[in-house]
């Protein structure tokens, strides 16, 4: 199997497989949400619990994703998966979230938390900005800090457009740095931090694990681990795919839960649990707190070095969703086509950045972040409910890979999200408003297309 007959080539091999996984993993959530947590568990003992957990649920999916992409080897990743278990609508609605919220969305978020950070770091201030009031009423703004978040999304959408070889060697030098950072931000913290281990004492209780401020807990950590199925995405230009594809989500998935383990640990060495409760920059909190205020400009360059490898890896993944639509006939045709000379779905790439732009010039940061978990939690969960209903419609068909423990590995999975997804409504419910909202236009988006196609 040399690639798809589309142009996409397998030049892929299992680390760099591996290294997407890491990559889009290990983004903002970790320096983030450790303060959102604490506040709801208020035990530095049970939000460890909690991160396992999180950990464990987030290996579950990545176990059932590695039989579903063994079988599908082909771009688009959760778009195959739902269209070969559901049909063409439900396919098609996926890969519209992937493209609103799965992707462009967070690249936005993620350049925009980039450009906060190097601004932070080479201490620039936001000077200036030039507003315009569209015919909609909605403001659009250009300011330094918004200029530097186009313009890192335009590089890498450059980048990932000339060749796979090229975006595949810069995605791993930036995801391997990323690693070596927090690899030596953990051990230089334990060993010549000024924390303390009593941040870890108090007692965990049994019942705190079945209360709401744990699933609402873990509806953060959902989002930190989220970008444990990235290398499905890929699946057309992977090396040996029905071995690769499963092992790149298990073994990249393994190896950010030990990270985050460790991370957290770090977090909770140096914080005192009322100082780290309903802290933002818990990351930046906690190196004041062990190295000084001297340090603060090292850690904002760092993190400004970890966000380049998230929104590389989107910007690389995404457009392979969009394209795989093209290809089907489920989308405009122009983004199922592959550069004929590079071997890059290059349109798709220009799509996905262009909405990325427009989320950045008219979408507040904070407002960006409120509906992005819940429809990618539910999409997930329909990802693995479809593959019961392709193990009962095709029996025969061949499974280079299949998933351990079923088919409890997949029920735990699907009540995981069922749980997180209440828990999100109940406690956010502008988070599900938001997201049906995203749905129901792509049903509508879905239905123009079709009737467009019939009357062809």
């Amino acid at each position: 199997m040399k690639g798809e007959k589309s142009g996409l080539v397998r030049e892929l091999g299992l680390f760099s497989a591996v290294i997407v996984v890491v990559a889009n993993m290990v983004g903002t959530g970790i320096f983030t949400t450790p303060g959102f947590i604490m506040e709801e568990l208020r035990d530095p003992q049970t939000m460890m619990l909690a991160w396992l957990v999180g950990g464990i649920f987030a290996l579950t999916g990545a176990l059932c994703y590695g039989e579903l992409g063994a079988i599908f080897p082909r771009a688009g990743g959760e778009y195959v998966f739902l269209k070969e278990g559901f049909g063409k609508s439900m396919g098609f609605l996926s890969g519209w979230i992937s493209l609103i919220v799965g992707f462009s969305a967070p690249i936005a978020a993620a350049a925009m938390a980039f450009a906060k950070y190097a601004f932070q770091a080479l201490n620039i201030h936001n000077t200036w900005s030039i507003k315009f009031m569209t015919v909609f009423g909605h403001e659009i703004v250009f300011s330094p800090f918004i200029l530097l978040a186009i313009g890192v999304i335009l590089f890498f959408s450059l980048v990932h457009q000339r060749n796979i070889v090229t975006g595949k060697k810069i995605q791993d030098l930036l995801t391997v740095f990323k690693l070596l950072i927090i690899a030596g931000f953990i051990v230089v913290g334990f060993l010549w931090g000024e924390g303390s281990w009593a941040n870890f004492s108090g007692e965990l209780e049994g019942s705190k694990i079945l209360s709401s401020q744990f699933a609402v807990s873990l509806v953060f950590i959902t989002f930190a681990y989220s970008g444990w199925n990235a290398a499905a995405y890929l699946g057309g230009e992977i090396k040996k795919p029905e071995k690769n594809i499963p092992l790149s989500l298990i073994t990249g998935t393994s190896l950010v839960m030990v990270l985050y383990l460790f991370l957290n640990a770090v977090f909770i060495y140096a914080l005192e649990p009322e100082k780290m409760s309903g802290v933002i920059e818990v990351g930046a909190t906690a190196t004041t707190a062990l190295f000084g205020k001297n340090y603060n400009t090292f850690f904002s360059a760092a993190v400004a070095i970890c966000l380049l490898s998230v929104l590389s890896v989107m910007v690389l993944t995404g457009p392979r969703v969009y394209y795989a639509m093209g290809k089907d006939g489920l989308f405009f045709r122009v983004f199922g086509k592959a550069d004929p000379k590079r071997k890059t779905p290059r349109y798709a790439v220009s799509l996905q950045a262009a909405v990325a732009i427009l989320i950045v010039v008219t979408i507040s940061f904070d407002i960006l972040l409120l509906y992005i978990g819940f429809t990618l939690a539910l999409f997930s969960m329909l990802t693995v409910i479809g593959l019961f209903v392709i193990r009962l419609k095709h029996p025969e068909m061949k499974r280079p890979y299949k998933v351990w423990g079923y088919p409890f590995v997949p029920l735990i999975f699907i009540i995981g999200n069922v749980w997180i997804i209440y828990f999100s409504i109940a406690s956010r419910p502008i988070v599900s408003f938001f997201g049906l909202v995203t749905i129901i236009s792509g049903l509508l988006v879905y239905i123009l297309f079709s009737c467009k196609k019939k009357r062809i």
